[in-house]
């Protein structure tokens, strides 16, 4: 079984940086530790959209999500980090830089019987 997590993240708004961005997670631009270490972690699956410079994650996790890092992934993983800090700033400035988003609606659940 899994579960859904859905988290916000702003980019800096300048045109540049954010096709810059998008260009460092084409197919196959994520470097092979940083996407070994996103499913070691635990994600079956993560999708990331954007609209302007807002971006939303939508990824499904393993009922143990988290996992314990690979600390023989550690430098490569926080090197793709630092340099995805000049592209991300945090929606709230006191905030994570992925902030979690709360659902407020669901199809199936407004379905009644009939």
């Amino acid at each position: 079984m899994s579960r859904r997590l859905v988290h916000a993240l702003d980019l800096v708004a300048d045109a540049g940086l954010i096709a810059a961005y998008e260009a460092r997670h084409a197919p196959g631009a994520v470097w092979s530790e940083v996407v070994r270490d996103i499913r070691q972690r635990g994600y079956r699956s993560m999708e990331i959209w954007r609209i302007e410079d807002r971006l939303v994650m939508i990824a499904e996790v393993e009922d143990d999500f988290p996992r314990p890092a690979d600390p023989g992934l550690r430098a490569r993983v926080e090197a793709w980090e630092q340099e995805m800090d000049a592209f991300q700033k945090p929606i709230r400035d006191d905030g994570p830089k992925w902030t979690p988003m709360a659902r407020i609606f669901a199809l199936d659940e407004q379905e009644r019987d009939a």
